[in-house]
Order: C-alpha cells, then structure tokens, then sequence
C-alpha cells in the first residue's frame, strides 16, 4: 500500500523550533506518521506544551531547550538527545527569526545585525548539522530537512540577513545531498510563502489578498510535506527544494505580497 510508504514508526527526530508554528506542526505531524520526537527551543514553557500535544498521541517527545546559534549547546543536545532516543533518524532545521535591522539601509546595519540574523537562521542549521551527521554515517542514513522561505528566491523590501540566509539554507541543502548522497543521508528543504500563524483573522484574510493564491498558507501543508520527505516515499530526493508559497516564486517579477490582475 501506497500509505505505508509514509509510515515513520520506529523513527526519532530532532525539530528545532518546536514550541510554536511550524516547527510544532511539523512535530505532530511527525509524531502522528509514527515517530518520536526531540524538541528544542529557546523556552521551555512552549516546548511542555508541545510535548503534551504529541504525547496525547501515544509518542514520546524529549523537551531540550537549546540555544541552536551556541554550537556547544548544540552538540550537548544533539548527544543527549541519542543517549535517550537511542537513534536519531530525522533531523528538521526549522529554528529562525527575522533577526535585527529590518528597516535599516545597508551601510546602517551594524555587525550584531548581521549575526542577528545569519546566525539564527543560516548558522543554526549548520551547528545542528555538523552534530548529527557523523551519528547518521554511523547508522547508514538519515533525513535533514532544512527550512527556508520563498523570500530566499527574492529580494524582500526593508530586509537584509532574512532573505540572505535562507538563500544560504537552500545552497547548504544542496550542498549536504551532494557530499552525503551515497552514505544514505537525504537532505531537502521546504521553503513557505506566508504563514503568520500568530496574526488575528483579519489580518490573515488582508495578507491572503494580496497573495497570488488568494490565500496564506496553513500549517498542516508545511507539515504534511515535512513527513513525505521524512519517509521512505522521498527515498530518492535529495538537494531539492519544496517552494510552497501558493504560486508568489512562480509569479517571477511580480513584487513579493502583490496580487496579479488579468485586464481585459
């Protein structure tokens, strides 16, 4: 059967950024295709709440709140996280954040905004990486799904390291599925459109607007794909990107957030 090729029972992954958004879909989804889950964060309070939604599943879920820009914390996590798992098959690099100097010019950013943002979005995921690979040559495979955002593709009005490192995220997967392609580790990337989770109704609806679909995205569709390229179904993908941002990227030269209109 075609379904049980997206079965992941038996399998343990690490989801950074676990405690909200994406990130916590992705762990449920994850958990509700059979597996078990690490969850990292900066706050515990979120993660806890996480791990209730998952263990109501009847899946395990390890809290680790971790600074994923500290790579000696990373390395504790990712060691703790194998001692109590006892594997690690799956790793998602969602952790990230718009970083500092939105808004500013080029010459006004300053180097703490630079880090700011590359730093929690880029370096992160080659911390958590780094850390697990050697795990995953040991076991003869595993998946690393990193994610980026449409804007990685485009230029963002008012944005500087935001888009930069996520560009960067989709050039670190391709990297990591060259160089890892016959050890058995598959790495992709998922890259959103707009999913402002935390916005109220109306706001979604307006930002929906002016999307190329007519719509934002919904959490559920980020997850579903994270547990397709966590499964045996993506055996032979690897180096790609999933831009799922309901057509913006497709649009080409139409400005980011800008609905197009046929005359005529």
């Amino acid at each position: 059967m075609i379904l049980d090729r997206f079965d992941l029972s038996g399998r343990s992954a690490i989801v950074t950024g676990a405690g909200s958004g994406l990130g916590r879909a992705m762990a449920i989804a994850l958990a509700q295709a059979g597996a078990d889950i690490v969850g990292v964060g900066r706050r515990r309070e979120v993660l806890e709440e996480s791990r209730g939604m998952v263990e109501a599943l009847g899946r395990r879920f390890l809290v680790h709140p971790t600074d994923v820009t500290d790579s000696a914390q990373v390395n504790a996590m990712v060691a703790h996280a194998i001692a109590e798992m006892g594997r690690i098959d799956i790793l998602i690099n969602n952790a990230g954040g718009g970083g500092s100097g939105a808004g500013k010019s080029l010459p006004e950013l300053t180097d703490e905004d630079w880090h700011s943002g590359i730093d929690s979005n880029l370096t992160s995921a080659f911390y958590c990486t780094r850390a697990i690979v050697p795990h995953m040559l040991e076991r003869g495979g595993g998946r690393i799904i990193n994610v980026a955002s449409s804007v990685g593709f485009r230029a963002m009005s008012g944005a500087w390291m935001y888009p930069i490192a996520k560009a960067g995220i989709v050039s670190l997967t391709r990297a990591i599925g060259f160089n890892y392609a016959r050890d058995g580790i598959r790495c992709s990337c998922i890259a959103p459109g707009r999913f402002p989770f935390r916005a109220t109704a109306e706001t979604k609806r307006a930002i929906g607007e002016r999307q190329v679909a007519g719509r934002i995205g919904e959490p559920d569709e980020i997850a579903a794909a994270a547990v397709f390229l966590s499964s045996p179904a993506a055996d032979y993908l690897s180096g790609e990107t999933l831009i799922i941002d309901g057509g913006v990227v497709a649009a080409g030269i139409i400005p980011f957030s800008m609905r197009p209109v046929v005359e005529g």
